[in-house]
């Protein structure tokens, strides 16, 4: 894990490197993927079916999970392992639903009506990993915002194990986040299933979750066919730490994202030489014991960093430049630093704020902006399930008064059309 002392150089140069990473996607990766569309868009079923047994081994007789075997799955559970996701549950709707909105209407005196009505989207799709990056928590944060907002219809898909059944982690916590119905099915024919829709699989209107570099690209390319959360990077995480915060603290949390992928960042903001030193020798103390420490290795050395500044406004500076999917501030007075912190995906306050705590349990979501573009999105929420319209009403008194503007500027924009449009409404008011 590289150590760097900001100078106004080298940080920036670090800075470039992590943004090569999001360069254009692979070429073959995008005819791939392509060329799976196509042919799910051309053959539904019958083609997904064809690429569930070329990359997952085995294809189930139905794609569809009936709902007694989902019933199944969650008599049979783990009741520990129940009550841990219903406690999540608990929160996470909790903080959802505070995030509810109002339509309005606003009834001027002169008769106008102007209003804007609010309403769930009417299909959504949900896509889980399957396998080893099988994450009930995905199902939760994605599944609770959409039920939240009044989506009518929540669609998940996963790809089957092996043995063309499904992971039944995915069913409990699909069984209690209320998701209606569940196909065995996954990678980009999934995602263009959900898109085109097929013989078994209705289409949706929105795409979520997360997923491999072949899901990603396939969302990213249906894109305006349907609508997407977004387009996910590698996970990221910043700790701002000064000379209070604790190095074993610091390096458990920077190694904590850094296990998710060999191309993840994790990088720590320090002013203090101190906790820098020691960081490094407890990551390579707990590295040690952690059983995807090859992973965790392989993301430090190449997109790792300690950042050495001089002053706690020098780090929210570099903080807001990277614009962290995850950001953590272990200094003195944390809650001081809210305001200032306007580019993260989620921010976490003090010792006891981990990152992983975002993650499962607290509340917010954890489907974040990554790859600095926190800059400019937001992290996944019920407003990401809603769709907005406005309507409008007016009077014939409240129109002629307003007559003479609208046709000025259409007549200026040359569009005689929409200037008659206005003015045929008055012709008696010219005879």
């Amino acid at each position: 894990m590289q150590v760097i002392r900001c100078n106004g150089k080298d940080e920036l140069a670090f800075f470039d490197a992590l943004r090569a990473r999001n360069a254009a996607p692979d070429p073959k990766v995008v005819a791939t993927v392509t060329e799976i569309l196509e042919n799910v868009r051309l053959n539904g079923d019958a083609a997904v079916r064809a690429y569930t047994e070329k990359f997952d081994g085995k294809c189930p007789e139905s794609f569809e999970v009936d709902p007694d075997t989902i019933s199944a799955a969650l008599e049979n559970a783990d009741p520990k392992f129940v009550e841990a996701l219903l406690n999540s549950i608990e929160n996470i709707a909790d903080f959802h639903n505070r995030q509810k909105e109002q339509g309005f209407t606003n009834a001027r005196p002169d008769g106008v009506i102007l209003g804007q009505r609010l309403r769930g989207l009417d299909r959504v799709g949900l896509y889980v990993p399957g396998g080893t990056a099988a994450y009930p928590s995905s199902v939760l944060m994605n599944a609770i915002p959409a039920k939240i907002a009044g989506v009518r219809e929540l669609i998940m898909v996963t790809p089957p194990a092996k043995d063309g059944k499904p992971n039944p982690d995915i069913l409990v916590a699909a069984s209690l986040c209320g998701v209606d119905r569940v196909f065995l099915m996954g990678g980009a024919q999934a995602v263009a299933a959900l898109a085109y829709g097929t013989e078994s699989i209705p289409r949706v209107d929105k795409i979520v979750g997360p997923g491999n570099i072949y899901v990603a690209t396939a969302k990213r390319l249906l894109y305006g066919a349907v609508d997407i959360d977004m387009v996910a990077g590698p996970s990221e995480i910043l700790v701002m730490a000064d000379d209070t915060a604790n190095p074993k603290y610091v390096a458990a949390d920077l190694m904590s994202q850094a296990e998710h992928d060999r191309i993840a960042s994790a990088i720590l903001v320090t002013t203090s030489e101190r906790v820098a030193e020691e960081t490094l020798k407890e990551i390579e103390r707990q590295m040690a014991y952690l059983a995807r420490r090859e992973i965790i290795k392989a993301s430090l050395d190449s997109f790792g960093a300690i950042l050495i500044c001089d002053t706690p406004e020098q780090a929210v500076a570099l903080a807001n430049e990277i614009a962290p999917e995850h950001l953590e501030v272990l200094m003195e007075n944390p809650l001081e630093y809210i305001g200032r912190l306007d580019n993260a995906g989620s921010v976490f306050l003090g010792t006891y704020a981990s990152e992983p705590l975002g993650d499962y349990y607290a509340g917010p979501n954890h489907v974040l902006p990554t790859s600095g573009t926190a800059r400019f999105f937001s992290p996944l929420s019920v407003y990401s399930f809603i769709k907005r319209s406005s309507y409008i009403y007016y009077t014939e008194a409240a129109l002629r008064k307003a007559k003479d503007d609208i046709i000025l500027v259409a007549n200026k924009e040359g569009l005689t059309a929409h200037a008659n449009a206005i003015a045929v409404r008055f012709e008696e008011d010219q005879a």
